[in-house]
């Protein structure tokens, strides 16, 4: 089985049958347990419906299969002997904008759904305004239940274009368009005969044959420090009592004899061995957990940086972002004082300024806005109390993104991008 790992979200308005879709693609991809399987045509019997409804392979809660909506993002797993699949199956309604925001934040492909009937919803422009700021590589617009507009070639088309003028606005990369009917299988899996006018691929084709290994920044190396480990004992004398710094790339890659700096203190060594539980390697990236010995001692500690020295990312105290608020409890605004979580680093931030709110249906700003609610967008200026070691979020997502903490609750209030920093 190919190791790669393609993590996608799927989205759009309500009712247009993104659970459908995934429970299509588990049932015909045989991931699912038989008991599973039992339980969600039991259920559906007693609901009496006359199929079983596979959109309750990912409700799994007790709000949601009574509503038969998604409130919660749903994650879910599966594999082909082509490829690993992690799926976020993130809500339709407009007051769970901020779970739409979690599950695509870490996807490398979103899936919006458009209902045949309907045609593109203010969500669908939402759902697709989010993915284009969270910076998502591949975008797919599914054009769903295509068994109740006869598949017609016309209705795709005339979606098609429509979509395609909206994220021409947008300046979408790439966005490919697949006709599909999650209800009966249609293009989900296997290529439909009732669609011989549509020549592309198989929804999960696509999935399975995405290039996914241009999307990470190889470039700018960046591993940030997790946890110091000091074993006092070992079976291989030469580790006896050594210093390294366990971690998770961010992105790029280190290998022995790469000159690196360690941030904040600007001192430079050179990584000396990279180990793992599984034995040492020659070269490590993202998204590999890794222990780095450097040929120097250097006073390293968690919220630390090493990166290499001809591409180090800005140390910033004043950042310019874009913030989604997540919230309910609270409201952002100006002078509000939180706690900004970046990588492993936390430090104590103030909101400086709000430039404007963004409204994500006609991408107009609002630059007479004082504050921000929840599930609301908009660009602010933060003053951190000590230096985050960012890249902008267009560069690398996971050194480009943070999140906002309360500080009497510890709850996370906000996620936001970084836009341009300075020192």
């Amino acid at each position: 089985m190919n190791n790669d790992i393609l993590r996608f979200a799927t989205a759009g308005s309500v009712d247009d049958g993104k659970s459908t879709l995934i429970g299509r693609l588990l049932y015909d991809s045989k991931s699912i347990f038989e008991d599973q399987l039992h339980a969600v045509e039991r259920t559906s019997a007693a609901r009496g419906e006359e199929r079983t409804n596979l959109a309750l392979l990912t409700d799994g809660l007790r709000a949601e299969r009574e509503q038969g909506i998604t409130i919660d993002v749903a994650y879910r797993y599966f594999a082909t002997p082509e490829r690993t699949f992690i799926i976020a199956d993130t809500p339709g309604h407009v007051q769970y904008t901020r779970n739409m925001v979690t599950g695509a934040s870490t996807s490398d492909l979103a899936i919006i759904l458009v209902d045949a009937r309907k045609g593109l919803q203010e969500q669908s422009r939402r759902h697709a305004f989010l993915a284009s700021l969270l910076q998502v590589p591949h975008l797919v617009l599914a054009v769903n239940k295509m068994d109740l507009v006869d598949y017609s070639e016309e209705r795709f088309e005339e979606i098609r274009r429509e979509f395609s003028e909206f994220a021409a606005e947008l300046g979408t990369r790439e966005a490919t368009f697949v006709p599909i009917s999650a209800l009966h299988g249609d293009n989900v899996v296997t290529t439909s005969a009732n669609t011989p006018w549509y020549e592309g691929p198989s929804l999960l084709h696509h999935l399975e044959n995405v290039p996914l290994a241009s999307d990470d920044n190889l470039v700018d190396a960046r591993f940030p420090v997790q946890y110091v480990i000091r074993p006092q004992k070992s079976l291989d004398p030469e580790l006896h009592d050594y210093r390294g710094y366990a971690g998770q790339l961010a992105g790029g890659v280190f290998r022995p004899g790469d000159e690196v700096v360690h941030l904040p203190s600007g001192y430079t060594s050179r990584v000396s061995r990279i180990l793992t539980p599984d034995g040492e390697l020659e070269e490590a990236f993202h998204p590999m957990s890794v222990t780095l010995l450097l040929e120097d001692d250097i006073d390293i500690s968690r919220g630390d940086m090493i990166a290499r020295v001809d591409s180090r990312p800005e140390a910033a105290q004043d950042i310019d972002a874009m913030v989604c608020w997540m919230t309910d409890g609270r409201k952002l605004a100006p002078r509000s004082r939180l706690l900004v979580k970046h990588t492993t680093r936390t430090a104590k931030v103030r909101i400086e300024e709000l430039y404007h709110r963004l409204d994500v249906n006609s991408l107009d700003r609002d630059e007479s806005a004082e504050e921000l609610a929840l599930n609301e967008i908009g660009r602010v200026r933060l003053r951190t109390a000590r230096p985050l070691f960012v890249d902008g979020y267009d560069r690398n997502r996971r050194t480009g993104g943070f999140i906002l903490i309360d500080e009497a609750t510890n709850a996370t209030v906000g996620a936001g991008m970084v836009m341009n920093a300075e020192s």
